[in-house]
Formats: C-alpha cells, sequence, structure tokens
C-alpha cells in the first residue's frame, strides 16, 4: 500500500509563507498525478493544486499566483510553496497520490492531513 506523509504546516501571520511537503513510499507501480486538497471545517474539500508526471500543473483560482506546486518523481514527492498567505487560506491540508499501471487506475491515497493556521 501506498503511504503519504506530510510535513511543513503551522501557524504563519497573514502575508507569510509556508512550504508543504509530502512523501509517497511503498508504491509498487507508478504514481501518476498527485495534488494538494484543503479542507476546512463545515466545508468540502476542495482541489488547491494538482501536478502530473511531466509536470503541468493546475491551480484553484483562488491560490494561483501565490501557491507554486512541484514534484520530483525519483521520490514521489509533492511540495507546496504557499506564499502570500491569507487567514482563509486556514484549513487542513491533505496530499493526495494516485498509483497507476500504465494507463490503469489502481488507487487513490491520501495524506494525513496537516493543519496551516493564518493568523495574527
Amino acid at each position: 500500500q501506498v503511504q503519504l506523509v506530510e510535513s511543513g504546516g503551522g501557524l504563519v501571520q497573514p502575508g507569510g509563507s509556508l512550504r508543504l511537503s509530502c512523501a509517497a513510499s511503498g508504491s509498487r507501480f507508478s504514481i501518476s498525478d498527485m495534488g494538494w486538497y484543503r479542507q476546512a471545517p463545515g466545508k468540502q474539500r476542495e482541489l488547491i493544486a494538482a501536478i502530473t508526471r511531466d509536470g503541468s500543473t493546475n491551480y484553484a483560482d483562488s491560490v494561483k499566483g501565490r501557491f507554486t506546486i512541484s514534484r520530483v518523481n525519483a521520490n514521489n514527492t509533492v511540495y507546496l510553496q504557499m506564499n502570500s498567505l491569507k487567514p482563509e487560506d486556514t484549513s487542513v491540508y491533505y496530499c493526495h497520490a494516485r498509483e497507476v499501471l500504465v494507463t490503469i487506475r489502481l488507487g487513490d491515497y491520501w495524506g494525513q492531513g496537516t493543519q496551516v493556521t493564518v493568523s495574527s
């Protein structure tokens, strides 16, 4: 089974920055898309940023221009650089990874979540 371990969350003031990391281990095949989601209390989990194996990225409008997603395929690690943080960015952030065998989707895996709090 694939295990995703997240790190990098914490408390930051508005306008500050944080960098989240997520390392996927135990993959027997290949990790295709990876992404970051967030879920605040009482809200649905939403996609913040996603990245393919070849580096194509997609961002939610709310974070475009402020957040940057990147990955290192060699160790299946995905990062989220968060700049110009706003209080509304406060949420639990979850890492996601999809395992595939060629074109066949094998499973979707989630990290344990890491708390990001933006407050003065």
